[in-house]
């Protein structure tokens, strides 16, 4: 195909939003600066339409987006404009701080913070002259989080430009206080929300002492969003910077917190954090929280009661089984998945699970059977109640019943992998539908008897 062809099949692809399709006529020769009937690269339109996959293929197969448009702008100015911050960041391109001049990165800047102080509303209403009040609604921007999407006048808007501006801040290693950033991150107060992720993400790689010391500082504060945003900072460090040195300051911090807060919400979530650590009072912290009046605490502690992955003690075990007994489903089913390794606490736990396996919740009905699929009780009645859940509206959950029928070879197998209906996208690596072709290769091509 010629390159007027491909162009085309490009702009059409952009316009219908296909990005693996433009993808593939990229990597057959498509130009990525394939301009649209108006003059201007298929780009811009992948950052009007808020289209980050399609944008991010441009830009990977080399796409300018400093490119000078008939207005003055560039497509990472538009982006920069448009407020998402997932377009902006597929937008971005590498090493920006080197590539712009310093009246470029200043004007970026300028406008995210100008967006950003004046706020999406009254920004629009300035532009447009249009009164009365903007229309707001939450819409997703990137996989994991969301954001405003606001119109007024004709004009639409994303809410990310805090996101945004902390974004182009650490491109171009601008540091600001920790404070003002932290300030920047829960307005609003949401770990979802597209300020929150940046702020986060930003000062996770801000590897200093004195960055950390500041973040987690904050701990103190009587504001919950703070305190949230502390705890949240942490998990993601224990993720991704594995230093021995942070490891320990922040597991004995955590322990410290886990034993001075109040608030029931921040308590479960500094818990749940402190488990991802090892430290020796995991198991005193635990048994301190088992008769806490909220759920939402009393789910952390079969964790942290289990740390020990050689044996329990004799409390531990008298607490999970009090908690294989909570009035809360979650509670009862992180206890069941805590005791499942011991002898002792494994004939108690099973009763559980098969109860479990009939709650109202569709997800703990799948955890449920995720824990007895893969138990050591290979009983009739865990078979029984794997068999039925293969009739769950949930193609996850029948899998995973028919992966525990498959791993007991239950006669029932042949039909459960019949339920289990056709595989769509995100199964093509899952160790549970392995074992279910394992099964009927081993099946069909046994001696016939």
């Amino acid at each position: 195909m010629g390159e007027v062809g491909l162009g085309f099949r490009l702009r059409s692809a952009v316009c219908a939003g296909d990005a693996e399709a433009v993808r593939d006529l990229l990597d057959r020769g498509a130009d990525p600066d394939t301009v649209d009937a108006d003059g201007l690269p298929v780009l811009c339109g992948a950052v009007a339409a808020y289209d980050a996959p399609v944008a991010e293929a441009l830009v990977e197969a080399g796409a300018d987006p400093d490119r000078a448009l008939p207005d003055g702008t560039t497509p990472l100015w538009r982006a920069v404009d448009g407020g998402s911050l997932a377009v902006f960041s597929a937008v971005l391109g590498n090493e920006p701080r080197l590539r712009l001049s310093e009246a470029a990165r200043e004007e970026l800047l300028a406008l995210a913070r100008g967006w950003y102080e004046t706020g999406e509303a009254e920004e629009l209403r300035r532009r447009t002259g249009a009164p009365g009040p903007a229309a707001s609604v939450r819409v997703q921007d990137g996989e994991y989080h969301w954001v405003d999407q606001v119109s007024l006048g004709g004009l639409v808007v994303r809410a990310g430009h805090g996101a945004i501006l902390t974004s182009l801040e650490w491109a171009f290693r601008i540091l600001p206080p920790v404070d003002e950033l932290i300030d920047r991150a829960v307005e609003p107060p949401h770990e979802d929300h597209v300020n929150w992720s940046a702020v986060r993400w930003t000062l996770t790689l801000r590897r200093s002492f004195e960055t950390w010391s500041a973040v987690v500082a904050h701990r103190h504060g009587p504001d919950l969003a703070h305190r949230r945003f502390v705890v949240d900072y942490l998990r993601i460090r224990g993720l991704v910077d594995t230093s021995p040195y942070y490891a320990k300051k922040e597991s004995e911090l955590l322990a410290g917190w886990a034993a001075e807060e109040t608030e029931s919400e921040i308590l479960a979530k500094v818990l749940d954090a402190f488990t991802e650590y090892d430290h020796p009072d995991q198991e005193a912290i635990g048994l301190r929280y088992a008769g806490h009046p909220d759920p939402r605490v009393r789910r952390e502690v079969p964790c942290a009661l289990s740390a020990d992955s050689d044996s329990l003690s004799s409390a531990a075990k008298t607490a999970l089984l009090t908690l294989l007994r909570d009035q809360d489903a979650e509670v009862r089913l992180r206890a069941c998945t805590a005791s499942m390794r011991d002898d002792d606490l494994l004939p108690e736990a099973i009763p559980a699970l098969l109860v479990l396996t009939e709650d109202p919740d569709a997800d703990v009905r799948s955890a449920a059977a995720a824990a007895l699929s893969g138990s050591r009780d290979h009983t009739l009645a865990v078979a029984d109640a794997l068999a039925a859940l293969l009739d769950e509206d949930s193609q996850s959950v029948r899998v995973e019943a028919a992966y525990g029928l498959a791993l007991r070879d239950d006669p029932r197998t042949a039909e459960a992998i019949e339920k289990v209906g056709p595989l769509g996208e995100g199964f093509e690596h899952d160790h549970r539908v392995d074992e279910l072709w394992r099964w009927r290769w081993r099946k069909e091509n046994s001696p016939a008897e």
